[in-house]
């Protein structure tokens, strides 16, 4: 039949293009591929030949970008070689083993909680499935998901782009963490109200940066934020040597901060709603039956994040 004859291209010279897209430069990518540059040059011209269209546009001092049809090939070759990788991997696997790579992001906050028990426990029930991981803040990692090199995302509930697949795992309140010499640890619970002329140490990472701020927005609020920092354990540091208080929704073990200071958490009061954490994945393809797999897992485990 004529649908099973070969295309005119190759995997390879689609898995070119993407490394040239992903460094940037003929030369970057070539290293990775340890081809020479003139290979993939000579792909992408091949490909931009047998499309006839321009995939690129090739700046000797600028690098290598790619234009709207080179972005939607792009685009369409992920998931492909993907398949391709899947199917070589199923090939050499034990029938009825789950087989080949699945990339999974997570938010930083969560990923100390997160990734051990899905890279130990569902990398033990799944051997020779190939578990990756990212670690950025959620608006980046949405981004990939969407570029195709992300297949699963661990996260909070807000600010999650469009309408792709999600499931909640848990959710929780945000709480004050101070140090134990600040005057307001000795109330029982703290009210935002009383937060307003101590300085914050804020968790400048989106999501938490704008869900922070919207607790005391919704109060007419305005918090003093003394330092900003992308860590969820530099503010814990911080907050612990007395510098300010800090508004978190993680709940570490640990009660004491990197370098071994005491740490006291607070609830707000009164309460303000619960924050979930979601595993989401794309609903622009039918879903994997490796990353079904791997939400499945997700949904029935009990999480304590």
């Amino acid at each position: 039949m004529a649908w099973e004859q070969p295309p005119g291209f190759t995997l390879r010279q689609l898995s070119y293009l993407l490394a040239a897209a992903r460094h940037g430069t003929i030369a970057g990518a070539a290293s990775e591929l340890h081809v020479s540059p003139s290979a993939v040059s000579d792909a992408i011209t091949q490909l931009e030949r047998m499309f006839t269209v321009q995939l690129c546009v090739r700046k000797q001092a600028q690098g290598l970008t790619l234009t709207t049809a080179g972005r939607h090939l792009a685009a369409q070759a992920r998931p492909l070689l993907a398949a391709a990788k899947d199917i070589e991997a199923q090939a050499k696997a034990p029938e009825g083993q789950l087989a080949g790579p699945l990339t999974i992001g997570c938010y930083p906050t969560l990923a100390p909680k997160v990734l051990p028990v899905l890279l130990d426990e569902f990398g033990a029930a799944h051997p020779f499935v190939t578990l990756e991981i990212r670690e950025d803040s959620q608006d980046r990692l949405f981004a990939q998901m969407e570029a195709g090199e992300v297949d699963v995302v661990f996260a909070y509930e807000t600010l999650v782009p469009g309408k792709p697949r999600r499931a909640k795992l848990m959710e929780r309140p945000a709480y004050v963490v101070l140090s134990p010499d600040h005057p307001l640890a000795v109330e029982d619970a703290v009210r935002l109200e009383q937060l307003a002329d101590w300085n914050m140490i804020l968790l400048d990472s989106p999501p938490s940066r704008e869900h922070t701020l919207s607790l005391f927005a919704e109060r007419g609020i305005e918090p003093k934020v003394r330092h900003r920092t992308s860590s969820f354990e530099v503010v814990r540091t911080l907050v612990a040597r007395g510098l300010g208080y800090g508004i978190l929704v993680q709940r570490p073990e640990n009660s004491a901060s990197y370098e071994g200071l005491p740490l006291t958490t607070r609830e707000i009061e009164p309460p303000v709603a619960p924050v979930a954490v979601e595993v989401v994945w794309p609903a622009t393809h039918k879903t994997s039956t490796k990353v079904q797999a791997l939400v499945d897992f997700a949904q029935t485990r009990a999480w304590n994040l």
